[in-house]
């Protein structure tokens, strides 16, 4: 069958299409971040452990990541205009399904569900956008998708922080109905089906539907134990806990069976035989170091500026926000130079310079202020537009309109899992290297060491403007040694010194001392940034 030319196949604008199919990737994207900061309020508002709240995040991520791979196979069977329709419909429900949810168990439920319509969006919004647009425009709309899919993520935690901060966190759900409805009526008149993937959505309903339950099977059982894998595994202690031990051998059983059940059907429920095109498994394979790179980071820092610079959430989201407004400038440039540069060459400078602000972050420390880590998030961000564009051009490029709702599933499914790794290693090497740093600190915590004896008798000074006597003003400085093995716990006990130093009886020369035994710690390796160097 002859390709329809490329436009939108219900007359409207391009770029409507564009836009409308781009904030409803936006809005499931976001939903993804905006909740991480809120978790702490949901779980005093609904009686819960910090631990049970987490629960919030990891079934969306569970069912979403289960959908995503299938939303091509959906998108083909029903029809893109209405799976599309349908998801956003459905993520409005289940949205206000969690602004109400009386309980925890019951929001977990409606997350649930919520990622079972919104892992739609994501895929079927690309394969939109590129039957809507010819190869040589592909660029600029890729930029627009690009916005929703990487700025969002950035935003998250700024937006989520100032609404939990201001009204409560149920209006962290609540925002997507109204988003939600407005969108639903776009769709609807902007929309429609290419000619030839309703055609051949016909031809498949009229032979009859055959499901494929064996791959859906091993699908729901590989993906979801993978994904729980992921989420909890550092929480749980990785493979010293027998629960994860066995979710990853079910995960790994699971997924080589149905890659392996997949590439014998004739109509499989995920097309893998699409990674045999070199351009689409390459693409696929630097989507997934890409989602690596950008999610762990965008984990990593708030958990930096929050745990050991006491930023608030809001103030911790804002770290984030300006490298979210670079990309967004950025993407619309990168998206017209895609179509007159060779996309091998933006894809080499992106990674070179991601490589290069990951180093430069090698050398955050205790003492750090906003701007540099502001500054730091924008240089990161800039060669991202370079990566992000390029990857889904190049890996789309030769792909049949037929196979766009597939590649698309692929594509987005990779660069989650991307995300999901990513994140995965960065907490895990966070906290084994925050152990070392402690047990080596802790090793120097010794009353027959004369440095250690020189800071308590500092601290003890200190305290004594604060304590009854000598004796609980040296219990304390004591206490605080061994408890604050951290650089930046010193680097406060420095600042205190140094403003009270008329009270604690300290001088210039001891105020040397102190920044000099705090400068010595925070140049030691950090776990920090031992990750960046990783990345």
């Amino acid at each position: 069958m002859r390709s329809a030319p490329y436009g939108s196949s219900s007359g409207a604008s391009p770029w409507l299409v564009a836009v409308t199919v781009g904030f409803a990737a936006f809005m499931e994207v976001l939903d993804i971040s905006i909740a991480n900061v809120a978790l702490q309020h949901i779980a005093g508002s609904l009686s819960a452990s910090q631990d049970e709240a987490t629960w919030v995040l990891t079934s969306y991520l569970v069912t979403n990541a289960i959908v995503l791979p299938i939303s091509g196979w959906l998108a083909s069977t029903i029809g893109r205009k209405r799976c599309f329709i349908a998801c956003i419909g459905g993520f409005s429900v289940t949205s206000l399904l969690c602004g109400t949810a009386p309980s925890l168990a019951a929001l977990i439920v409606a997350r649930g569900l919520q990622g079972i319509t919104g892992g739609g969006l994501q895929p079927n919004a690309q394969a939109i956008l590129t039957d809507t647009f010819p190869p040589a425009k592909r660029g600029v709309a890729f930029a627009l998708y690009g916005i929703a899919v990487v700025f969002a993520p950035a935003i998250g935690p700024t937006l989520g922080g100032w609404i939990t901060d201001n009204f409560t966190w149920r209006w962290v759900f609540l925002c997507n109905v109204p988003v939600g409805i407005v969108l639903s009526i776009l769709a609807a008149r902007v929309l429609a089906d290419p000619p030839e993937l309703a055609a051949r959505r016909r031809a498949r309903l009229g032979a009859g539907l055959n499901l494929d339950y064996v791959g859906f099977a091993l699908l729901v059982v590989g993906m979801g134990a993978l994904q729980i894998v992921l989420d909890k595994g550092q929480e749980d202690d990785w493979f010293g806990s027998a629960f994860i031990t066995r979710l990853a051998v079910i995960s790994a059983a699971s997924l080589v069976a149905f890659v392996v059940w997949e590439l014998r059907r004739a109509d499989p429920i995920v097309d893998l035989k699409l990674l045999a095109d070199r351009n689409f498994a390459v693409g696929n394979l630097l989507m997934f170091v890409l989602g690596f790179g950008l999610l762990a980071t965008t984990a990593l820092l708030p958990l930096f500026v929050q745990t050991l610079l006491g930023y608030t959430a809001t103030d911790a989201g804002l770290v984030l926000s300006p490298g979210g407004f670079a990309l967004m400038l950025t993407m619309p440039l990168v998206g017209a130079l895609s179509g007159k540069i060779d996309a091998r060459l933006l894809i080499a400078f992106g990674f070179a310079g991601t490589a290069a602000a990951l180093y430069a972050m090698t050398r955050f420390n205790g003492a750090i202020d906003y701007a540099t880590i502001a500054w730091a998030r924008v240089y990161q961000s800039l060669p991202l537009a370079l990566l992000f564009i390029p990857i889904n051009t190049a890996a789309l490029a030769e792909m049949p309109r037929a196979k766009s709702n597939n590649a698309s599933a692929i594509i987005n499914m990779v660069r989650n899992l991307g995300g999901s790794f990513g994140i995965a290693l960065a907490t895990t090497l966070i906290a084994r290297r925050e152990q070392y740093h402690q047990s080596v600190l802790v090793e120097h915590v010794s009353s027959l060491d004369s440095q250690y004896n020189t800071v308590v008798h500092k601290l003890q000074q200190a305290y004594l403007a604060y304590s009854a006597s000598a004796v609980d003003a040296l219990q304390r400085a004591e206490a605080h040694l061994q408890d604050g093995a951290a650089a930046s716990r010193v680097a406060v006990v420095q600042r205190l010194l140094l403003d009270n130093g008329g009270n604690s009886g300290g001088n210039g020369a001891a105020g040397a001392a102190d920044a000099q035994a705090a400068g010595r710690c925070r140049a030691s390796p950090s776990a920090l940034t031992f990750i960046f160097a990783a990345l």
